[in-house]
């Protein structure tokens, strides 16, 4: 009789069978999606895989979940790759998913859908955000493949149009599953530098399924932190991925794209040319007015000599000054006769005069002059007459009446 076991031991068991079997540890499988269940909380993905004959349940945990770029619906046919293994608890027989990819170009576009609309949702394709192309780029920066038909496209038309732009290039893959990241990572390098005044990502036309990796949501999340002005030129006029809605500025094809990014050099070369010939007729119109100006001066100057004007003037001006001397001549006549009347009046008023007749000042002592009427007996006075003094006493004072 076999040996009794627990259920544990049997899940156990069982799990380990399928842990270590190599084929199940890494396969693909192609299914449709049903009873599809996003649990919010965990962020995992919980789900049926079925096609006409069988199903079996799959989970996909939330690490893996949050690297697609679309929410998988009921319906929708994928491929998964997983590995199969048993979940002990239940004893559930599932698959483990790790990547999941849409299965058909119906889910291919809706999965594009899904992530352009959550992208505009976000902002990232706000006109807004977008920046102004440089109208004459000194340094052109390309993302793109080293030996593909857009680079020498871009070269082509730089070498015709605007032959003074630098090319920096940086080599990327444009299909596979390193795509993605390096021609993220190639843009942030080149915007990270400095040294480009716009950013070009080309690639040439290709299917549908090449030109896919272009929707890839790291793409157009680095184009959008990217500051520098930034052109998508991916396949053909017919063609639209995610880039080109996050991008500055769409060009239908790469050669598009290096003509949008340059001015050219011939419609340049006829604005200079228009500037010259604008400048050389502006310098023409000012010279000629300048010679008519001075031919006028010249003829006003042969009619108007300087002894014409100043001839009549100096004649007035010398009869100004014979006024002005004369004037002055009676001025201080009848001056210096006022000043001898006013000089013979002082001297007729002056004390001095009147001693000259023989006439005395009488002062004190310190030459204060005295009336007669305020003197004292014995008092000490001067007597002041012209040419002498006399020192004197007062002996008697007598008063007269009337």
């Amino acid at each position: 009789m076999a040996d009794v076991i627990t259920i544990t031991a049997l899940n156990r068991y069982v799990k380990s069978l399928l842990d270590s079997d190599q084929v199940l540890g890494g396969i693909a499988l192609r299914g449709e999606v049903a009873n599809f269940v996003h649990h919010y909380k965990s962020g995992h993905y919980y789900f049926t895989l079925r096609d006409e004959r069988a199903s079996v349940k799959a989970v996909m945990f939330r690490q893996d979940a949050q690297r697609l770029a679309f929410t998988p619906q009921d319906g929708m046919r994928v491929i998964v790759r997983c590995r199969v293994s048993l979940y002990e608890a239940t004893g559930s027989f599932q698959v483990y998913v790790s990547d999941l990819f849409p299965d058909g170009v119906g889910a291919a576009q809706l999965a594009f859908e899904q992530l352009k609309a959550r992208l505009e949702t976000e902002g990232l394709f706000r006109p807004e955000h977008k920046r102004p192309i440089p109208a004459r780029p000194g340094c052109i920066g390309v993302v793109t493949s080293a030996t593909g038909a857009a680079l020498q496209d871009i070269r082509n038309v730089l070498s015709r149009r605007w032959p003074l732009a630098k090319l920096l290039l940086a080599p990327v893959n444009v299909q596979g599953e390193l795509a993605a990241p390096e021609i993220s990572r190639a843009i942030a390098a080149l915007d990270g530098s400095g040294r480009a005044d716009v950013i070009i990502v080309a690639r040439g036309g290709g299917s549908r399924e090449d030109l896919w990796v272009f929707n890839d949501e790291r793409i157009a999340r680095a184009a959008y932190a990217c500051k520098t002005p930034l052109i998508s030129a991916v396949g053909h006029e017919i063609d639209f991925s995610i880039l080109d809605f996050v991008a500055d500025l769409r060009a239908p094809t790469p050669s598009a794209a290096a003509e949008l990014a340059t001015p050219d050099r011939e419609a340049e070369l006829q604005k200079i040319c228009s500037l010259f010939a604008n400048i050389h007729e502006n310098m023409q119109t000012r010279l000629d007015l300048c010679y008519n100006k001075f031919n006028t001066l010249c003829a006003r100057q042969a009619s108007i000599s300087p002894a014409g004007i100043c001839g009549p003037r100096q004649h007035r001006l010398e009869a100004l000054a014979a006024a002005a001397r004369k004037s002055g001549r009676s001025v201080l006549a009848a001056k210096s006769a006022r000043v001898e009347r006013g000089a013979a009046l002082a001297h007729s008023l002056s004390p001095y005069a009147v001693l000259g007749r023989g006439y005395a000042l009488l002062q004190d002592e310190t030459g204060r002059c005295l009336p007669v009427a305020r003197l004292e007996p014995g008092q000490q006075i001067l007597l002041l007459g012209s040419g002498a003094r006399a020192a004197c006493r007062v002996e008697r004072v007598e008063h007269r009446e009337g």
